[in-house]
């Protein structure tokens, strides 16, 4: 079967390590897949041509594809534009229109790279956790918000709101996802002082009913932030709301000691043949200050491909061997700038990462 993807460079330093993605497709063409590979505008590069940072015709292409792969937006000559065009909006904008209502947030600690941690080495040594997060939904999305006159002085209001349903699909990627992986899931959330967060209980344990095999426990958000930084391994899958999942991961996130090293896919309903729509993109930024230096990270987009090749494409094995190529090459002491800690390791340019992670691959799967 056709496995088609669209390819969303951005802004920043996405052009540079999408190069080293396409390197990675290409071979695998190469050898038989049939990736059918297209590629278009997004953020402020997309702004620069349509006016807009995402077109209706883009939008139209990645509601036809089996994935969408994404590099990063922004960049500090868009930073004065109006908010409704400013390039974080196309982002936003591919998420809810494709209905992306799960955001899957992996924090691995590569051994090679524990060190780089801010906690001690044997706190995240072997780290391999999920955290889930509903994306479409919450207090982001929720009605009324803004910002009135109420007396002499102003009130900022946003709503914290979610439906039973958009509770219980993102409990059930949890549920699925712990399935693949350690048959765990905790659900965080803040039941004591909110009652959207007593329904969000509810509505997990309800759904947890589906899932015998899977152990469920609940955890106060607050508790959850605290226990990643005290003993983050006693966790497998996370799942929570789009207020808590963004702290909690960004949170999680620094544990692995580098946003260079980190993916992220948003899953959604399932098309008629069966995959999720999908985006995928590494959690880094555009980091406008090194665009163009080849000083680039490629391996969190690297990641998201393997992600996408495991949720959207049925390629387990595949993805698997991607995530031990770069963690060969991490342990070869193979190192883009960020991975340097005193002088240690071998320099590498974005080009120079990508070529070692793509002859990795090559050898893992000969």
């Amino acid at each position: 079967m056709t496995k088609s993807l669209l390819i969303l460079p951005g802004d920043g330093i996405g052009p540079e390590v999408m190069v080293e993605v396409r390197k990675i497709i290409d071979w695998m063409n190469e050898q038989g897949q049939d990736f059918e590979v297209s590629e278009d505008l997004v953020g402020g590069a997309a702004y620069d041509v349509h006016g807009v940072p995402l077109s209706d015709a883009t939008m139209e292409k990645a509601q036809e594809v089996d994935a969408v792969l994404l590099g990063a937006v922004g960049g500090y000559k868009y930073d004065e534009l109006d908010f409704s065009v400013k390039p974080e909006r196309g982002l936003l904008r591919l998420r809810k229109e494709m209905d992306l209502f799960a955001n899957l947030r992996p924090a691995q600690c590569f051994d090679a790279l524990a060190d780089f941690s801010s906690l001690k080495r044997d706190v995240v040594a072997g780290l391999d956790i999920m955290i889930v997060r509903e994306l479409t939904s919450g207090i982001y999305f929720g009605e009324p918000r803004g910002i009135i006159e109420e007396g002499n002085e102003r009130v900022g209001i946003n709503t914290q709101r979610y439906t039973e349903s958009e509770i219980a699909r993102a409990a059930r990627s949890a549920f699925e996802l712990a399935r693949r992986r350690g048959g765990k899931v905790c659900s965080m959330e803040k039941a004591n002082v909110m009652e959207s967060g007593i329904l969000w209980r509810d509505v997990v344990t309800e759904e947890h009913a589906n899932y015998p095999d899977i152990e469920l426990t609940h955890m106060y958000a607050d508790n959850g932030a605290m226990q990643l930084v005290r003993n983050p391994k006693q966790f497998d899958v996370i799942v929570t709301d789009n207020l808590f999942g963004d702290l909690l991961s960004d949170a999680a996130a620094m544990l692995t000691g580098s946003l260079g090293m980190l993916p992220s896919a948003s899953l959604g309903a399932p098309m008629a043949n069966g995959r999720p729509k999908a985006l995928y993109e590494p959690v880094h930024g555009s980091a406008p200050d090194i665009a163009g230096q080849g000083k680039a990270n490629p391996c969190a987009c690297i990641l998201s491909l393997a992600m996408a090749l495991r949720y959207s494409f049925d390629m387990g094995e595949e993805a698997t061997r991607l995530e031990a190529s770069v963690e060969k090459v991490l342990a070869d002491g193979v190192r883009t700038p960020d991975l340097m800690q005193s002088g240690e390791g071998t320099p590498a340019t974005t080009s120079q990462m990508g070529d070692a992670v793509l002859e990795a691959f090559k050898r893992a799967s000969s």
